[in-house]
């Protein structure tokens, strides 16, 4: 019976300790094996640091990139644009051409800028070596269009019309006037010899109001 106390106290012995080492391997610090991952956050796992983020804008800032020189387009030269031309939808009333709408097109491949009020002289015979300068006055604000390749931009020339039939009279007294063409001269952007798609420039006392180029199409 002693001997078999003495085996039951042996064996309690061994499972207290046994418990005891356990438990101490499981403590913080505790002097477990080094599986190798110490210190890796598991796949999923949420870090506690802070994320990182960029400082706030200044008030004001645009939220595009800014702008660089190279955005501003140059003044279309002369050789890029088309200019043709059509008798006005709204004219005065009269006999003559009225009023004519000057078309440019531009055909370049770079987008290029118009702006201004054209001057405007009558080609005498049709040869620019014969033009006479009309009195221009300009109407409406100028400014700058930008033109895209293949894009259009237009000035309307509105004359003193013409009266009555056959050869027709001026109001002020003087002598119709008949040219084939008209050239049309734009700031910085040369100048374009223009006929009418049907018909000459019948007009009284060489004078035209002429609008700034516009992106709109004038009626």
């Amino acid at each position: 019976m002693r001997y078999v106390n003495a085996v039951r106290g042996s064996a309690m012995a061994v499972i207290v300790t046994s418990a005891a080492l356990a438990v101490s391997g499981c403590q913080p610090g505790g002097g477990g094996a080094d599986n190798g991952h110490s210190g890796v956050t598991p796949s999923g796992a949420v870090s506690s640091a802070a994320p990182s983020t960029p400082d706030p804008k200044p008030a004001g800032s645009a939220s595009g990139p800014a702008p660089t020189a190279g955005d501003s387009a140059a003044t279309c030269s002369a050789d890029s644009l088309k200019a043709t031309a059509r008798q006005a939808a709204v004219r005065p009333a009269g006999t003559g051409t009225g009023a004519a709408v000057v078309e440019f097109t531009n055909m370049s491949g770079q987008t290029c800028v118009l702006k201004g009020h054209p001057t405007v002289a009558g080609a005498g015979n049709g040869s620019p070596e014969m033009n006479v300068p009309l009195t221009v006055k300009p109407t409406g604000a100028s400014a700058s269009v930008r033109v895209a390749p293949g894009g259009k931009a237009w000035v309307k020339l509105t004359f003193v019309q013409v009266q009555g039939e056959a050869d027709g009279y001026c109001v002020s007294g003087s002598a119709p006037v008949v040219y084939p063409t008209m050239v049309v001269r734009l700031p910085g952007s040369g100048a374009h010899q223009v006929a009418l798609d049907d018909g000459q420039f019948a007009e009284c006392d060489d004078t035209v109001t002429v609008t700034a180029v516009s992106a709109v199409r004038p009626s």
